[in-house]
């Protein structure tokens, strides 16, 4: 046997058991997977900080990334508000909902590197013009609020809120009509 066909092969082999280790790990985490397991079949995992005396991973679906506790997708299409929403939910996720500063210096770190459209949407809008909620009802803190100078416009026709990509300062966030952009989705990463 030829040595590169014995080694693709063991490669192979590795990579299969790789595979169904992890597979078997995500399954048994619970006694049913999440909404985002399900949703997904290939992870990245890296090691977790440290659970007491245990070391674990924290996985992600593969092309999200991992901030802390929370797996991140940065879409590649736009969508209206209500579609985004269906979206993030579809994939067992919701759209970000920004909880610190630190959380608000990733998200924005990883849009300034993409290369798509001015606007993303993040989980806040308002049902009564000024009157903003999150989409997983956390309540609207307004002193750590990101809005850009002059924002919100707080007008009927703009109730969704988006981070605008070229503002190049931390408050980035801006009301704008709930049309189609780019959006943002989160969800617990997964531990095994």
């Amino acid at each position: 046997m030829k040595p590169w066909v014995f080694l693709v092969s063991a490669l192979a082999i590795k990579t299969a058991f790789v595979t169904i280790y992890l597979v078997a790990l995500l399954s048994q985490k619970g006694d049913q997977p999440t909404a985002l397991q399900q949703a997904f079949t290939e992870w990245r995992c890296s090691s977790a900080e440290p659970q007491g005396k245990e070391r674990g991973w924290m996985c992600c679906p593969k092309g999200w990334k991992r901030f802390q506790k929370k797996c991140y997708y940065i879409s590649d299409d736009t969508m209206s508000w209500a579609e985004s929403v269906q979206n993030c939910t579809g994939m067992g996720s919701h759209l970000v909902v920004i909880n610190s500063k630190a959380e608000q210096v990733f998200v924005s770190e990883e849009i300034q590197q993409s290369s798509r459209g001015p606007n993303f949407y993040i989980g806040l809008s308002a049902e009564k013009v000024g009157q903003w909620q999150w989409v997983d009802r956390t309540p609207f803190n307004v002193s750590a609020a990101f809005w850009r100078k002059g924002e919100p416009s707080n007008t009927d026709t703009e109730k969704c809120v988006v981070i605008h990509r070229p503002e190049t300062t931390l408050n980035n966030w801006n009301d704008v009509r709930c049309e189609h952009h780019y959006r943002v989705c989160e969800a617990a990463a997964v531990t095994v």
